[in-house]
């Protein structure tokens, strides 16, 4: 029996140590505020995105893996900047087409003055000469 009431004393104890440690804690609160984290070293604004800036970039980590908002913020930036580089790869790829289309087309640069060029003469060869 007296293990019974040491038992009860010492439970009855350590449950209002617990309530009077967390209700009556004081006037401050047992954790702080703190800010969240975020990006720390985002994405350039001011030039174009390269391979060291993708490789640097840390995102910051939340409670379940990563802040969804900063991993759409930089997988929207990517994006961005891809479309941009394939826009302008495009751009140039036809234009260095058209520049080879001209040059493939263009007047004969190795013909003398006076002479027609290979376009003009007529074939050698076969039915038209006999």
């Amino acid at each position: 029996m007296r293990v019974f009431w040491f038992l009860l004393l010492t439970m009855t104890v350590v449950v209002a140590a617990v309530t009077l440690a967390v209700v009556g804690g004081g006037g401050s609160a047992v954790l702080q505020d703190v800010e969240p984290e975020r990006l720390t070293d985002p994405l350039p604004a001011n030039r174009p995105v390269g391979r060291a800036d993708v490789e640097a970039m840390r995102l910051p980590m939340a409670v379940r893996g990563y802040r969804m908002a900063d991993v759409d913020e930089a997988l929207g930036r990517l994006g961005a900047e891809l479309a941009e580089r394939d826009a302008h790869i495009a751009e140039l790829e036809s234009a260095l087409a058209g520049a080879q289309a001209t040059a493939v087309n263009g007047p004969d640069l190795f013909k003398r003055p006076g002479e027609p060029s290979a376009a003009e003469e007529p074939p050698r060869g076969g039915e038209g000469e006999r």
